[in-house]
């Protein structure tokens, strides 16, 4: 029973955070709601305030939650590109390897049995961290070619080494947590000026810019993803 407490614990905290009504308050409506109380943590405590975002992001992450886009675009609303940037790398981070954890010790050899007898998109992402850990995660988490819960269920379920699983993840999320986090800086500035967010905003410099780099590493995250999918039907 022992190599289920992880599981049982992360179960608790996805309850507990779907019962606290974290889930439902993850809307920009919220934010600008709550913006005066925020700031006022933040100019009270700074420090209690990136620790408890840099938290809810890691449980948010472990749990899946749908809402690490939005809890990014706020780390970036709030603390500005690179200070809310960095504080989302280190919660996504610690969030990815506890859920990587949880799969490895609780669910693994379950879960193994199961991909490799039916295949798919999961079995894909098994064998490619026979190749090699590091790169692959490094390449999983730099371009946008399988969802984030999905790799960290992978590379748990292959047994990836932690050091080189939690080292490539903090490093190859860097370039669009960097973009989500300047995108909500830019909301920031322009709610600073009086302005409402809406389409129009999109024209901005500061959401422009950082929309343009989010295409590119997309495009970019498309295009191996069909050179990958050549090289397995040559």
């Amino acid at each position: 029973m022992k190599r289920y407490v992880p599981l049982i614990l992360l179960a608790a905290v996805a309850l507990a955070l779907w019962a606290s009504g974290v889930a439902g308050e993850l809307r920009l409506e919220s934010l600008l709601a709550r913006e005066a109380a925020m700031r006022e943590l933040l100019r009270s405590n700074f420090v209690l305030a990136i620790a408890a975002y840099v938290l809810i992001y890691a449980a948010v992450t472990a749990v899946s939650l749908p809402g690490a886009l939005f809890m990014t675009l706020m780390g970036g609303y709030l603390f500005g590109t690179w200070l809310g940037g960095a504080a989302t790398a280190v919660g996504a981070t610690v969030g990815a390897v506890i859920a990587f954890y949880v799969v490895r010790t609780s669910l693994g050899a379950t879960l193994r049995s199961r991909a490799d007898a039916a295949g798919g998109r999961l079995k894909d992402l098994l064998d490619g961290f026979q190749v090699g850990a590091f790169g692959y995660v490094l390449t999983l988490r730099l371009l946008p070619i399988a969802p984030f819960w999905l790799v960290n269920v992978a590379a748990g379920l292959a047994h990836a080494p932690l050091k080189a699983y939690a080292l490539a993840t903090l490093i190859g999320i860097l370039p669009a947590t960097f973009v989500y986090s300047g995108i909500g800086a830019g909301l920031n500035a322009l709610v600073a000026r009086g302005e409402t967010p809406n389409l129009g905003a999109v024209l901005e410099p500061q959401i422009l810019l950082p929309l343009l780099a989010l295409g590119a590493l997309s495009l970019a995250g498309t295009l191996l993803h069909r050179r990958q999918r050549h090289r397995r039907t040559a």
